[in-house]
């Protein structure tokens, strides 16, 4: 892609540098309270400032080598969800050691820039548009148990109570242990006050999440000075290349950012069409796959949590006047600028209040309107939605969104097979007059099988099911006009009815095929095709009545 078409250039000459800057500051000041959050989230007690690298180095990168102008990225609670696992799985193996050492830090990271390089391979392999066919019911089912794993992760920080795992794990830890810390209750409760009740007039000009720290952390540093848990102390020095670590575990981690990579890339994907309504444009997949790819990797060097396209942040910035990637570079670099002037006093931030946060984002994700009514739509649909759900928070988030799909695709070529099929009895509404006098000549000596919509391997158990219903007749006339495609499976499912019919001493005709439906009947060697249903119900009344003269004939 040439210099002069890059988004970014073509953003400065139509002067949008004005919306840029302050769609990018505004996304900013919505992004810090959620990076330190989900840094907390995913790799516990001081963890907090890798989401904030993450923020930073994601949200420059993925905007400048992306596929969607004015997207923003940065840590999700997707992303942060499977890091989190990430470290819970190492811990299970005993190989958790304190993250001030590197060590587990190291092989955290190690997944993530795995996961970012298969981005990469992603996009390269133009596996983009492919992404977002994914099932909405399975896209509703995995962001609502995104969700839950939020809310539920969040309730021993929000009490004070030190948990870590899984839901399970981290419930059964908050349950043995409650002895709830006063102080970060009354911490996490007042967050979740502002958080929640901060009227929308005031929102539109500071985020609930902002306001909550800028208000909640000096009072909580005034009444509570001590016994309740902290951010704790932050690096020196700011961002600062880590090796990541290949040598123990390569599979667990393998598998980690392979979750990553496929996580991330529905996430940014789903979040470019987000983009795309609101700002009437068109988002490119694979080089959106790349740019994010590419921050990811380069932010696992440097101890950045991955991160992906953000929804709320990318439509805060387009609807306050961004554009093009300068507003997400812009974003990053206002970050850049807070760690640099701000760390330390980062450091007194108390969990509870980021748990407080947390929490209302993981209620935000989950998909309240189709949730609660979805088994009014389609109970088939509610429960492909609900076991996704239930899988992606007590089992695991990939193997969730594959089986979700799986079953979900299965069921939607059950529902594709019987409007493919169209009915073997009287109804004749779609034949004109001329049809149906010649349908009647026909009489019971004629089967006039119609197949409808492009014909998957779905069609052919329904076509074989249906034949073998059907034991007297003279001629069949299968009507494929209004077949578009035809599929390698349905196709062998037809030359076995032909072929048996053959056998059978029966004449078969096939009306309508034309252009790769036709040809593909020809591959399979299929004869007596006639161009217009018209034509062959009239060349099987003319058989039918030769057949019943010879009949009458012999009998005489």
């Amino acid at each position: 892609m040439s210099a002069s078409r890059h988004p970014l250039i073509n953003g400065f000459h139509r002067r949008h540098w004005r919306g840029d800057l302050t769609g990018g500051v505004t996304a900013a000041v919505v992004a810090l309270p959620l990076a330190l959050a989900f840094g907390n989230a995913a790799l516990g007690p001081g963890g907090a400032i890798y989401g904030l690298y993450g923020a930073i180095i994601t949200g420059f990168l993925a905007a400048l080598f992306g596929g969607t102008p004015a997207q923003v990225s940065g840590p999700t609670g997707p992303m942060s969800v499977t890091v989190a696992g990430v470290v819970s799985s190492l811990a299970a193996v005993g190989t958790s050691r304190e993250l001030s050492q590197g060590d587990m830090l190291s092989m955290v990271m190690a997944a993530v820039v795995l996961g970012g390089l298969l981005q990469i391979l992603m996009g390269v392999l133009r596996l983009g548009r492919y992404i977002t066919l994914v099932p909405y019911s399975v896209v509703s089912g995995f962001m609502s148990g995104i969700g839950v794993i939020i809310f539920c992760l969040q309730i021993g920080p929000l009490l004070g109570i030190s948990s870590q795992g899984g839901v399970v794990p981290s419930l059964q830890m908050v349950s043995s242990n409650f002895t709830p810390n006063p102080a970060a209750v009354a911490v996490g409760i007042a967050t979740l006050v502002v958080v929640f009740a901060t009227p929308r007039r005031i929102t539109k000009v500071i985020p609930s999440p902002l306001l909550g720290l800028l208000l909640i952390t000096p009072i909580a540093l005034w009444l509570f000075p001590e016994n309740i848990p902290r951010i704790g102390s932050i690096p020196e020095g700011g961002l600062s290349f880590n090796a990541p670590d290949w040598s123990n575990h390569l599979p667990l981690l393998l598998k980690a950012g392979i979750v990553l990579a496929v996580l991330g890339a529905i996430d940014s994907l789903l979040t470019s069409l987000v983009a795309d309504n609101i700002s009437q444009s068109r988002h490119r997949s694979d080089r959106e796959l790349v740019g994010q790819g590419i921050a990811n990797s380069i932010s696992g060097l440097f101890s950045g949590l991955p991160g992906a396209g953000a929804t709320m942040r990318t439509v805060i910035n387009i609807r306050s006047g961004g554009k093009t990637p300068l507003s997400g570079m812009t974003h990053s670099l206002v970050l850049l600028v807070l760690l640099l002037g701000a760390g330390p006093l980062a450091e007194g931030i108390p969990t509870a209040l980021l748990a407080g946060i947390l929490i209302k984002v993981g209620l935000d994700i989950i998909d309240w309107g189709f949730l609660l009514r979805a088994h009014r739509l389609s109970f088939k649909t509610a429960l492909v939605m609900w076991g996704v759900l239930l899988m992606t928070v007590f089992w695991d988030l990939i193997g969730a969104v594959l089986i979700g799909m799986f079953v979900a695709n299965l069921l939607t070529i059950e529902s594709l097979t019987q409007h493919q099929l169209g009915n073997m009895d009287t109804e004749t509404g779609h034949l004109t007059t001329r049809e149906q006098d010649l349908l009647k000549r026909c009489g019971d000596d004629l089967i006039l099988f119609r197949m409808q919509g492009p014909l998957s391997f779905g069609a052919a158990k329904g076509i074989s099911e249906r034949m073998m219903l059907v034991r007297k007749y003279k001629v069949l006339l299968l009507d494929i006009t209004d077949v578009p495609h035809l599929g390698v499976t349905a196709s062998l499912a037809i030359e076995r009815m032909v072929k048996e019919a053959e056998r059978q001493q029966r004449t078969v005709l096939v009306a309508g095929a034309s252009g790769k439906v036709k040809q593909r009947l020809a591959q399979f060697g299929i004869e007596h095709l006639v161009d217009n249903r018209d034509q062959a119900l009239e060349q099987a009344a003319n058989r039918i009545n030769k057949k019943n003269e010879q009949i009458t004939y012999e009998k005489d």
